[in-house]
Formats: structure tokens, C-alpha cells, sequence
């Protein structure tokens, strides 16, 4: 059985504190051999001094912009930019969140997720003595899709992807591509427990043990699609654009041929 229990106990963080640490204390005998940890983002990134003196968040989007994906202006003059950055996360504002912080400053991502879940996991683990994960989850929109939910940006102990691969389905038939995103998963299931508005930055899954493993897993950083593994590169309109100008291109080569 799957359950989902969230965690009180944890205070505002600020920058220096001992997040790891925190968190251990927090979830001292509340945790079973097996459970997976979800922890917001934002607090790791408060903990780690990634809150940054902006006073305006456009120019902090475009300092943590790698590529732009696709820019839309809606009526009311509201810019939207779709962009990689440097994790080689494609999401809207290059994940920069301009809430429940400092008037004039914006929170930036964790420089390493992946490293943050492994310090998190590591303290949980020595405190506890449990087997446990960790998925750092920040929220992310969706193409062809409405609303937000929260995915994996880091991870440790928890095997990310379940391949399935192989295997046969209920009617004997060959599994050929299936692979669960199971770190997004437990971070989307947690996230109905946390919530955006409710304190509450740390969950506990359960019921999950045979995704737990040892810390040296790959992370979230691996299913990440870069290059040419990513099949939507750009927007609609930019695709659009780019091939246009490149009709251009090659129409002017011909004519000075």
C-alpha cells in the first residue's frame, strides 16, 4: 500500500542552516526501512544561499537562461519565457521563483540537487539507521497540458527510473519501451500531501522499498533529455521561424551561385 505522510516540525529556513540536519531531526522516529523522502526545493535553496538581491526578476531569468525554448507575450503584456538552464532543466522562468521571499530578491535553484538529496539522505540515514531516499522536487507545466505538478530536479537512494523493459504485460506480451518515471512520480504524489501553500516542505512515501538503494545511484540530472535525444527542441513558432529563415538561407546561396 502507497501512503503519503506529511511533515511538521519544519521551521522557516534561512540561509546556512543545516538543512540535512533539520530534516533528520524532524522525521526521527516517523521513517520505516524503505521510505523515500520528498523534499521542496525551495527550502533547499534557501538553506544553500541561493537567494539572490534582484530587482528585476527578467534580467535574473536571463542570467539563468542557457537556451531559450519559446517566448509568448499575453495580451496584458506578460512575457512567458520557456528556457534551458544550466541544469538542463526546459521550464518556465529557468525555475527563478519570486515568492514567499525578500521584497527585491528571487530564490534560484539548487546549484546541485542531485548533491543536495545525497547530504539530506546521508544525515537521514546515519540518524536512523533506515535505508531511506530522497527526491528533491521543484513544479514544473507540461506541453499539451494545462497546470503544474511537481518532478523530480534531484535525487539519491532511490532508483529514478523503473525499467520495465523485457518484461511481459498481464496478456504475455513483450514490454519494449516502457520505463516508470518514478522519481516525478513520487514527487507529483507528494506534492498532494505538501502542497504550495500548506508549511508543509517534506513528505514521507511509503510503500515504495524496492526503489530504495544504495546513495551512488544515478540521480535526477540522468533522465534529463539533452541533445539529440530531445525531440522538441523549440517552440512551435521558433521551429516555424527557424526553418523559414533557413528557406531564406538557401534560396540566397542558389541566386549567388
Amino acid at each position: 500500500m502507497l501512503q503519503v505522510l506529511g511533515i511538521d516540525g519544519i521551521s522557516e529556513i534561512v540561509p546556512g542552516d543545516d538543512l540535512p540536519a533539520l530534516i533528520a531531526a524532524a522525521t526521527d522516529g516517523l521513517l520505516q526501512d524503505g521510505d523515500v523522502l520528498a523534499v521542496t526545493s525551495k527550502i533547499v535553496s534557501k538553506a544553500e544561499g541561493r537567494l539572490v538581491a534582484a530587482a528585476d526578476r527578467e534580467a535574473a531569468i536571463t542570467g539563468q537562461t542557457v537556451r531559450e525554448v519559446a517566448s509568448r507575450t499575453t495580451p496584458d503584456g506578460h512575457v512567458t519565457r520557456i528556457v534551458e538552464n544550466p541544469l538542463g532543466l526546459v521550464m518556465a522562468a529557468a525555475g527563478v521563483d519570486a515568492s514567499n521571499v525578500p521584497d527585491g530578491h528571487v530564490l534560484l535553484l539548487p546549484e546541485d540537487p542531485d548533491a543536495s538529496a545525497r547530504a539530506i539522505a546521508a544525515a537521514v540515514r546515519e540518524r536512523s539507521g533506515l535505508a531511506i531516499g530522497v527526491v528533491v522536487s521543484d513544479t514544473f507545466g507540461r506541453p499539451w497540458r494545462f497546470g503544474q505538478t511537481d518532478l523530480a530536479i534531484g535525487a539519491a537512494g532511490v532508483r529514478v527510473v523503473e525499467d520495465l523493459r523485457g518484461g511481459t504485460d498481464d496478456n504475455g506480451r513483450d514490454l519494449r519501451v516502457t520505463a516508470a518515471a518514478t522519481a516525478d512520480e513520487i514527487a507529483s504524489a507528494a506534492d498532494l500531501v505538501k502542497g504550495k501553500t500548506s508549511r508543509m516542505p517534506v513528505a514521507i512515501v511509503r510503500g515504495l522499498g524496492h526503489l530504495v538503494g544504495p546513495l551512488d545511484l544515478p540521480g535526477a540530472r540522468s533522465i534529463v533529455r539533452l541533445g539529440p535525444s530531445d525531440m522538441f527542441r523549440v517552440g512551435s513558432e521558433e521551429a516555424w521561424r527557424e526553418g523559414y529563415e533557413a528557406g531564406l538561407r538557401a534560396a540566397a546561396s542558389r541566386i549567388v551561385e
